[in-house]
């Protein structure tokens, strides 16, 4: 009985970790493009451009320089 409890709260705790997870990468793009996650995420709701965090940290391991585009863009 105790095993379904933990299941069920680790499949709530996974999504947190997740989210952190992408959130460090995210910020270490972020980083190596002179920005900080605080001032990238508040220009990307100003600007309108919709892309979630599991997105951008895969852009930012996979494609650096399609994440430095996304930057550049937000910096204007």
């Amino acid at each position: 009985m105790k095993s379904w409890s933990y299941a069920y709260r680790d499949r709530r705790n996974k999504k947190r970790d997740m989210r952190r997870m992408w959130n460090v990468t995210i910020n270490s793009g972020c980083r190596k493009n002179g920005t900080t996650y605080r001032e990238f995420i508040y220009s990307l709701k100003k600007k309108n451009i919709a892309l979630d965090r599991k997105v951008l940290s895969t852009l930012a391991k996979e494609r650096p320089e399609t994440f430095k585009k996304i930057v550049e863009e937000t910096k204007k």
